[in-house]
């Protein structure tokens, strides 16, 4: 990676990620770290790990991408496990690039192999279900594993499993931080991509709790008409309400 640093590609990342103060930034460009870690898809879980704890963001996000490609290729218990050692290691995973880049193809192909709930299943016992790892990841006080809860639902929204998506955004619509904002209506617009009729009936029940942001991200690939009576409407409550913040 380092044979492949540039300045300008650090100092862009530099700009947009505001990283933490003992963060060290390479410049590696993403497809370049996608390609090594397919190259290195092999490598060891003890030296993963080596890479998730470095303070080289570049490092970290390898990692990850390492982490995916063994997943993928992994079922049953030997995912599960991968998964565990995803979840142990949220700490790691701190800032939006990599949460984006590791939330929906690590712990999203788990999702959709693991029941949702106790219904899915008939006298089961022990079992983790999704719903319950994604309701503690949006519980968490931690920015970043809140939008890991958020983001890894990409991988359901692309399987058709919308439902999941509309719970953590009902749970997380107050949440203060804007970068969840952002991520609910980011996935919201991917239920929209797929099932237009859903997503407007959605905000149709539910446009008055929802964040601005959310609904300005939600409603992009409306109709001009469709996204302006949103948009109207969510300004109009937050102007009732007296709110002067924006979100």
């Amino acid at each position: 990676m380092r044979d492949h640093a540039e300045p300008g590609i650090r100092t862009q990342h530099l700009r947009v990620l505001t990283p933490a103060d003992d963060d060290e930034f390479l410049g590696v460009r993403v497809p370049v770290m996608r390609k090594l870690a397919w190259q290195h898809r092999a490598l060891p879980l003890e030296h993963v790990d080596v890479l998730l704890h470095s303070r080289v963001h570049e490092e970290r996000f390898a990692a990850l991408l390492v982490l995916a490609e063994q997943v993928r290729g992994a079922r049953g218990a030997d995912r599960k496990a991968l998964v565990d050692f995803y979840l142990a290691r949220t700490d790691c995973v701190d800032n939006w690039d990599l949460v984006d880049g590791s939330a929906h193809v690590v712990l999203g192909p788990w999702l959709l192999d693991a029941p949702l709930d106790s219904l899915d299943l008939q006298d089961a016992q022990d079992v983790q279900y999704a719903q319950d790892v994604l309701d503690e990841l949006a519980g968490s006080a931690r920015l970043w594993d809140r939008r890991i809860a958020v983001v890894a639902t990409l991988a359901l929204i692309r399987a058709g499993r919308f439902e999941p998506t509309f719970r953590l955004t009902l749970q997380l619509r107050r949440d203060p931080e804007p970068l969840i904002h952002k991520a609910l209506g980011w996935m919201l617009r991917e239920i929209g991509r797929r099932d237009e009729q859903v997503l407007v009936g959605f905000l149709d029940r539910h446009l008055a709790e929802l964040p601005r942001v959310t609904v300005r991200h939600a409603t992009e690939l409306l109709t001009p008409g469709e996204r302006a009576r949103f948009v109207r409407t969510r300004q109009g409550v937050t102007a009732g309400r007296g709110e002067t913040h924006s979100h």
